[in-house]
């Protein structure tokens, strides 16, 4: 087996890390599932699992990563036995679905930024004026317009082929490369577009909406709110999926993990409450209500209107950041998770990068091609991920970490450390118990809704088009 690649720099593999948790989970998904989980509300218990869960869980993928310089499934396969020695095949599935539906969206924005260039936020949303009804605004049009059919398609073949291209080239001269401008650029910009929404007429209802939690809303849709805060906090921190595992497969032994873990948990927390302080200002301007509702028809859309319907009011060139800006995430995410596939044909079947690169990223590619058909299809794909595989995964890999394999745990992460301590059998015991009766509790209830999704929405669906 030819030598395994490892970071050039450790702020090569910290960037990286960063630009797979931010990407369309903190900027696209963020928004939509915290307005649905009724703003700050939804937002308290996000950042609960977010400190209290996702910090434990992401060491517990390093550990495995960098103790076996693997893909999930070889990993697991090494360190495990009996049934244990499968386990990576969950995350195997869970990155290839992700994906797959991850691509189409990114290609929305950059079919959105393309609009802004050729002809311009106010004309493109301008066509659908006379089409538009009492129940729709033109800026929906133009989405359902650019969500599916022969445009969604292309989109999502010109991202896919982005992603393989870098991916191809390797971690240090692909995606070590393109991480280290990506990112930087990324938070730069944000930055400014944070500013400018201060100033748009909706930010104070925005920030009121985001930010001042209803206590009795948290109490009262306990059941909801837990799943979805779960599945979101795992979701734009690349866990239960398998990206940290290979990421770390790539880390030198005199790395302090606990430390890089932090930094990475850190960024990628404060760029999604910076995401927030953009997206609600610009839906609450989109939408004034006296009751803070966000009226758009389709949450999965609102923020590609939302901002559409803004730019006719202001610069394009503002609407060409924000959409640019998304796109890199995206860009940065998917090269991750598209590695992980890559790095499993690799260890496991001997491909050479570049034609695994080109398999994967066709696979990938032909299972999000429903999506371009129909919405009903993101929403299947995205609940299972959200709701049941990356809860799973990362419940399954707590319980082998906590209680089958602690000693090795322990020893690895304590590597790069003067003197763990007291905290590495603290970061155990957290892992053993708390982690697995939360991660167990938020799998039975995603479950359940994901089920009701099933036997509801979509079975309509299926009724009314089959």
């Amino acid at each position: 087996m030819a030598q395994r690649e490892t970071w050039a720099t450790r702020t090569g593999f910290i960037l990286a890390a960063v630009g797979s948790a931010v990407g369309l989970g903190n900027i696209w998904r963020f928004p939509f599932v915290t307005s649905e989980g009724g703003g700050a509300a939804f937002l308290l218990v996000y950042l609960l699992f977010i400190f209290l869960i996702g910090f434990p869980a992401i060491l517990v993928e390093f550990v495995i990563g960098r103790r076996t310089k693997l893909n999930p499934v070889g990993a697991l396969r090494e360190l495990g036995s009996g049934v244990w020695k499968y386990v990576g095949y969950v995350f195997f599935v869970t990155a290839f679905v992700i994906l797959s539906y991850y691509s189409v969206v990114a290609g929305w924005f950059v079919r959105y930024f393309i609009i802004g260039v050729t002809d311009g936020y106010d004309d493109a949303v301008g066509q659908y004026e006379g089409e538009a009804g009492d129940d729709t605004i033109p800026a929906e049009l133009l989405f359902d317009s650019v969500a599916t059919g022969l445009d969604s398609i292309l989109f999502h073949t010109l991202f896919m082929l982005v992603t393989i291209g870098i991916v191809a080239l390797g971690v240090r001269k692909g995606i070590e490369l393109a991480v280290k401008v990506m990112v930087p650029s990324l938070i730069v910009l944000l930055v400014g577009l944070a500013i400018w929404a201060a100033t748009l007429p909706g930010a104070s209802d925005g920030y009121e909406y985001y930010l001042s939690p209803d206590f009795s809303e948290i109490a009262a849709n306990w059941t909801t709110l837990l799943p979805a805060a779960a599945g979101q906090a795992f979701f734009t921190l690349s866990l239960g999926m398998g990206v940290m595992i290979v990421y770390a497969s790539y880390v030198g032994e005199d790395r302090n993990l606990a430390k890089d873990g932090g930094i990475i948990i850190g960024f990628d927390t404060a760029i999604a409450l910076l995401v927030g302080l953009i997206v609600f200002p610009i839906l609450l301007t989109a939408t004034p209500d006296p009751d803070g509702e966000l009226l758009f028809a389709s949450p999965i859309g609102a923020i590609f209107t939302a901002v559409a319907d803004a730019m006719t009011e202001v610069p394009d060139v503002l609407g060409l950041l924000f959409f640019g800006v998304v796109a890199v995430a995206a860009l940065s995410s998917a090269i991750s998770i598209l590695e992980f596939i890559v790095a499993y044909l690799m260890d496991e079947h001997g491909f050479e990068r570049r034609p695994a690169a080109l398999l994967a990223g066709g696979s990938v590619f032909a299972l999000g091609v429903p999506v371009t058909y129909d919405l009903v299809f993101l929403e299947l794909f995205d609940y299972f991920a959200d709701s049941v595989l990356l809860v799973l995964g990362a419940l399954l890999l707590v319980i082998f970490v906590g209680w089958v394999i602690p000693d090795a745990a322990l020893d690895e992460v304590s590597k790069g450390v003067d003197d763990i301590g007291s905290a590495g059998a603290a970061w155990i015991w957290a892992v053993r118990i708390p982690l697995v009766v939360v991660l167990a509790i938020t799998l039975a209830l995603g479950i359940v809704d994901y089920v009701g999704f099933l036997t509801g929405d979509f079975a309509d669906w299926i009724s009314a088009n089959l």
